[in-house]
């Protein structure tokens, strides 16, 4: 499972304003046209399809009942998510 939270850079507390903040933040940096990384382009849509499921309320509230639902459900295959993905950002 994606964490959309940590695509923009936010916690799972933020408002509607914070995340459209964070989203153009992150999409300025990662947009493929200004950052030559080859991995800018996925980057991006990662950004953008977390802002796509956050910014629409009940697209979050699924989100989070299902993040709620994994949490419990996987807690070590949860944890093994996201220590990749701290890691892979850290790459």
């Amino acid at each position: 499972m994606k964490d959309h939270y940590a695509a923009l850079g936010v916690n799972s507390a933020v408002t509607l304003a914070d995340i459209k903040k964070a989203f153009r933040q992150q999409a300025s940096l990662h947009h493929p046209d200004r950052n030559p990384d080859p991995q800018a382009p996925a980057r991006f849509r990662s950004v953008q399809e977390a802002y796509d499921v956050l910014s629409d309320e009940s697209k979050r509230q699924a989100y989070d009942d299902n993040r709620r639902r994994n949490l419990l459900d996987s807690p070590i295959d949860t944890a093994r998510d996201i220590w990749n993905h701290y890691f892979n950002r850290l790459i």
